[in-house]
């Protein structure tokens, strides 16, 4: 997992394969506020993005979940959230397997060593394959937010 801020990724950016780059570029280049709510194609199937409107939850009403092909990119455009954040353990039980469908799988609400990562307008998090994160959780309480899911192919981070 990477948690960042796009006013800091100029000074980080080189640390990250190329992929990676051009996901947050796409992120810095653009006025989500505007832009309708939809996916766009950035690179194919390789990379691309989605632009939603949704509201937050009580955690408790928010199944952790993870991605096998895809590793996402989670971007606050406004409002604010709360995404829980574990490493993969053994002993997850698995309430929902839609890997070969959708690339999700969700769990039950008991993760092991789960954090809560608090997003506001401008911070981004990455979950790669061995990530467990509950996104769309409420901060203080739940509240309207936009934010931007960037999908990237796992195969092209780590070539």
């Amino acid at each position: 997992m990477i948690f960042g801020n796009l006013k800091s990724w100029d000074q980080e950016s080189k640390m990250y394969p190329e992929i990676l780059q051009k996901a947050i570029q796409f992120l810095k280049e653009n006025d989500f506020t505007n832009m309708e709510a939809k996916k766009y194609e950035i690179d194919g199937d390789r990379l691309f993005a989605t632009v939603m409107d949704k509201e937050t939850a009580p955690k408790e009403q928010r199944a952790p979940e993870a991605h096998m092909a895809y590793a996402d990119i989670q971007f606050m455009v406004s409002g604010k959230e709360v995404i829980g954040f574990a490493k993969k353990t053994d002993g997850l039980v698995v309430t929902e397997d839609k890997l070969q469908e959708k690339d999700v799988i969700k769990y039950t609400n008991e993760v092991p060593n789960e954090i809560d990562l608090k997003l506001l307008p401008g911070d981004f998090a990455i979950f790669f394959p061995e990530d467990i994160h509950r996104p769309l959780c409420a901060f203080d309480e739940p509240g309207k937010v936009r934010k931007v899911v960037v999908k990237i192919k796992v195969s092209e981070i780590f070539k």
